[in-house]
């Protein structure tokens, strides 16, 4: 059974809304009094996976789960998929559009930043259908 069970719906394109999730579930940690630690590294993470959302997906959601266990996070989005999830894990490659560049985004390293801070990483795609990315965080 969950503590905090949350989603949040994100939006292709939508950079003016882009980290209001992020912040939502920081704040819903801090409150639990998730150590800082991990509420660092699942913040970077949920940016991350947030802004992915909006800039390479057709729209999704952000799922956010609390337990005893640790807190997992789940983006799922339709899209058009990763053709090389091999290649998307390399820092620096990015498929960004030039508007997320144009704003500071796409540098290539949300994937990469996603695994190095979860504790769990999971990662599937179907190209045309799109992408689901699964991260858990221990609590200790």
């Amino acid at each position: 059974m969950s503590f905090i069970h949350a989603e949040y719906p994100v939006a292709s394109g939508d950079y003016t809304r882009a980290g209001e999730a992020s912040a939502d579930i920081k704040r819903r940690l801090k409150q639990l009094g998730v150590s800082s630690m991990v509420l660092r590294r699942v913040s970077v993470a949920s940016y991350e996976v947030e802004l992915n959302l909006v800039i390479h997906s057709l729209g999704g959601q952000l799922i956010l789960d609390v337990d005893q266990d640790g807190v997992r996070l789940t983006s799922e989005d339709v899209g058009p998929g990763i053709p090389d999830i091999s290649l998307a894990m390399r820092e620096g490659w990015s498929t960004a559009n030039e508007e997320a560049r144009s704003l500071g985004f796409g540098a290539g390293m949300g994937l990469p930043n996603m695994k190095r801070n979860a504790d769990d990483f999971e990662i599937e795609s179907e190209i045309g259908k799109g992408t689901r990315i699964s991260m858990r965080f221990a609590l200790t």
